[in-house]
């Protein structure tokens, strides 16, 4: 098998210097990082990145820990077949398979963004597996109330939306650097491993996807919230950047008033806290696994 990583010369191997390996799973073959030895800390990317997100997390904590990150199928370096719908309940029944293959126990479950819902409605179907919990900006709870998300899902739904989604990658090139509070932490040679997995218009259908579940899976979202409690009694970790205006402080607030016993520490960045505060997460993170 001709993987992504042996056919393209566009990854950078001094900024993301892990071995590669492959799980066949049934929606398809599910490329992860899995470094260093000890207790297991498994990292859940969104949209539109991939395991790339986590590099330094991986550098730094597998000196001590086990770090698992997976590319969902569709990203990354993982599988992209067109035939996948690539709902987040599809990529959360993806990573609950992952997790009892690997035969994975004691997890810390370290999520962001659209990894949010899947890596905790996986977490929520193996609770029995979880140990700890940290959670970067995202969600678990109905969407199709929300305005800013009414917006969105119309604009992907349309003609425009679809052309910009595949014919442009607009997710990768636009939307991940308008996430950005401080741009200068986006530099062209990071921004470039976030684009190059999506090099052709069938390669972005997992980015169209998902972004158009962002209502569509609103009822299967508030599930996964009424069914939380599963999760509640773990150690609890977030770490969240203010200056989200994808995923704002108002969501903040509602993990807050759901979890009123973790440990909640806000930094001054925009959506991506794994680029921005890199040093100072890596360093909570390994605080709380120390705990």
């Amino acid at each position: 098998m001709t993987t992504l990583a042996q056919s393209q010369n566009w990854l950078d191997t001094s900024l993301y210097p892990f071995q590669h390996n492959y799980l066949s799973l049934e929606a398809g073959t599910m490329h992860y990082v899995d470094e260093g030895q000890g207790p297991v800390i498994l990292f859940v990317h969104g949209t539109p990145t991939w395991s790339f997100l986590y590099r330094d997390f991986i550098k730094e904590l597998s000196k001590n820990h086990r770090c698992i990150a997976v590319d969902h199928i569709g990203f990354g370096l993982s599988d992209k077949p067109q035939s996948f719908a690539g709902t987040p309940q599809l990529h959360a029944k993806n990573l609950s398979e992952f997790i009892n293959k690997m035969n994975l126990k004691d997890i810390t479950l370290v999520v962001h963004d659209f990894g949010g819902p899947i890596g905790l409605a996986a977490g929520i179907e193996n609770h029995q597996r979880i140990k700890r919990i940290v959670l970067f900006n995202t969600w678990l709870w109905a969407t199709k109330d929300d305005k800013g998300a009414q917006k969105i899902d119309r604009i992907l739904h349309s003609w425009l939306g679809n052309f910009l989604y595949l014919n442009t990658n607009f997710s990768p090139n636009v939307l991940l650097k308008m996430a950005f509070h401080d741009k200068r932490k986006l530099s062209k040679t990071i921004h470039h491993q976030y684009k190059k997995p999506f090099p052709n218009k069938k390669s972005r259908f997992g980015l169209l996807n998902i972004g158009k579940a962002l209502i569509g899976s609103s009822d299967w979202y508030e599930e996964q919230w009424n069914q939380l409690d599963k999760l509640r009694d773990k150690q609890w970790l977030i770490l969240w950047g203010t200056e989200d205006t994808f995923i704002s402080m108002e969501y903040l607030a509602q993990w807050k008033q759901r979890l009123p016993n973790a440990k909640v520490l806000q930094l001054h960045c925009g959506h991506f806290v794994q680029e921005e505060e890199t040093e100072r997460a890596i360093d909570e993170i390994a605080a709380f696994m120390e705990k």
